[in-house]
């Protein structure tokens, strides 16, 4: 652990330092702006919003105990801090990082009861939420810790200045629990994400058709916006997580391969970018925050919404109705 790797030019470890410092900083900035705001305003409380404000909980304990490290283990070129502090960082990152998979699936089909259920808004309460939240807190615990028992393990990956699972280790151990642990924390999640955001977009457009033929009045962009939305949420995931995932299912099904120090580094930083974008998708581009957050930043000189405006948002016709359907699916 504390020899120094000779597998990567230093200036390489210095461009890792620098990109990670970037990421930490819009990823600590993002997320702790998420959470001062959603504390401070009231509104913003309500139990979808409680699996959002999770998502920037644990994304922001993943940037403090992940990639602030390899800030500082880039910089010296190696992971310096010894044994012990690697397998804190790859527990650390492997389970605030399935927790915040689990609240993007729980947010995912949650908003699916909303739109595609009778009544699916009364049958999300505060008390279902927490439920569902200690749940994905014991469940992801659970695949955190096994590897501390010797089911896989946590050590140094790709060019040596960060850890997590022990992907890239050649037993059957390993083996089993990579293949148990990725259908649980991967193809579960979007096998729930794409069936709940394909019937939420199938619905809304079923929804605007019947406006339609009743004499409504729809705006197809709402429609085009949500669609757009839901396919930016989606393709998110993948690129954060697809990578990892056919590394180590790679590892798995073809050891004899040999992967490449530099090419393992790329799925692992891939997926510490989440962090940053997560919160602008899911808040960011949400009118109610975003505004919040603006008399937030600039300690209320800046007031971008009236209370007219929330008003006639509250009393607004039937057949206006829609985008507040919509404003449940994905941000606007």
């Amino acid at each position: 652990m504390a020899v120094r790797p000779t597998i990567f030019p230093r200036g390489g470890y210095g461009v890792l330092a620098f990109l990670m410092f970037l990421n930490a900083l819009f990823s600590i900035f993002n997320n702790f702006l998420v959470i001062a705001v959603t504390l401070k305003n009231p509104q913003l409380r309500n139990p979808i919003n409680i699996f959002i404000f999770n998502l920037s909980f644990s994304d922001l304990m993943m940037s403090l105990c992940g990639t602030t490290i390899v800030i500082a283990t880039n910089y010296h070129g190696y992971f310096f801090l010894g044994r012990k502090f690697c397998i804190f960082q790859g527990f650390a990152v492997n389970y605030f990082g399935i927790v915040s998979l689990w609240s993007l699936t729980i947010l995912a089909y949650e908003r699916y009861n909303v739109v595609c259920q009778p009544l699916g808004t009364l049958q999300m309460s505060t008390k279902r939420g927490y439920q569902l939240l200690g749940f994905i807190w014991i469940f992801c615990l659970f695949w955190a810790v096994v590897p501390l028992f010797g089911w896989s393990s946590y050590g140094p990956e790709g060019v040596q200045t960060s850890c997590s699972i022990g992907w890239e280790e050649r037993s059957w151990s390993n083996y089993s629990y990579l293949i148990t642990y990725f259908l649980s924390c991967f193809f579960i999640p979007v096998t729930i994400i794409g069936f709940s955001y394909g019937n939420v977009i199938r619905s809304l457009h079923g929804l605007n058709k019947k406006v339609e033929q009743m004499g409504g009045k729809c705006d197809p962009e709402e429609e085009f916006r949500a669609v757009i939305m839901v396919l930016v949420m989606v393709v998110a995931f993948l690129i954060c997580w697809l990578p990892y995932t056919v590394f180590a299912l790679t590892v798995v099904f073809k050891p004899s391969l040999n992967i490449s120090p530099l090419a393992a580094t790329i799925p692992t930083y891939l997926s510490k970018t989440s962090p940053v974008y997560n919160p602008i998708i899911y808040l960011f581009l949400n009118k109610q925050f975003r505004d919040s957050a603006v008399e937030f930043i600039t300690c209320g000189q800046v007031v971008l919404t009236n209370p007219e405006e929330e008003v006639s948002t509250s009393v607004a016709p039937a057949e206006c109705k829609m985008p507040s359907k919509i404003n449940q699916v994905t941000p606007v």
